[in-house]
């Protein structure tokens, strides 16, 4: 089986472009799971875990209004976070999570398990909603590996021509 974050790297290597992550719920898993690859260094430049509401507004950049209006386990959070985390990384691209891992945190309208996933690049800043139905740890391996996923993906769409 082939491992996402290789699969990554390569793509990363190939299209020359940077990436790098805002983690809230995951805690630094997308990073870890990145910075495992040998030679991460030329595509990954580095990531913030922003797991309390005051780092995600005093160094991502997120509005304090839009964690009032919406909570921090938000798209529009997700959003901001990876629009934030690519200004202040200087990446081409930007993953970022918001979540609640479980098994405590849980709201009548936001479950154990409920990610937001936040994908920014030069296109737009975009985001998706998952409910992962595992225990913390698997929430989160799930949460990271389903950002990977998406980056690849990402990825896989571009065509750069020379």
């Amino acid at each position: 089986m082939s491992n996402i974050a290789e699969e990554i790297g390569k793509l990363l290597r190939e299209k020359k472009v940077t990436l790098g992550a805002v983690e809230s719920a995951t805690g630094g898993l997308i990073s870890h799971l990145i910075t495992e690859i040998p030679g991460s260094s030329v595509y990954y430049k580095g990531s913030v875990t922003s797991y309390s509401n005051e780092i995600k507004i005093k160094v991502v950049g997120v509005k304090e209004s839009t964690l009032e209006k919406y909570g921090a386990v938000s798209p529009q959070v997700a959003e901001e976070m990876a629009a934030g985390g690519r200004w202040l990384l200087n990446v081409d691209i930007c993953i970022a999570d918001t979540g609640i891992a479980g098994p405590t945190g849980a709201t009548p309208d936001k479950p154990d398990g409920l990610f937001y996933i936040g994908l920014s690049n030069t296109l737009g800043t975009f985001s998706r909603q998952y409910v992962f139905k595992g225990m913390r740890q698997e929430n989160k391996l799930s949460a990271a590996n389903t950002a990977l996923a998406w980056v690849k993906e990402y990825l896989e769409s571009l065509y750069i021509g020379y």
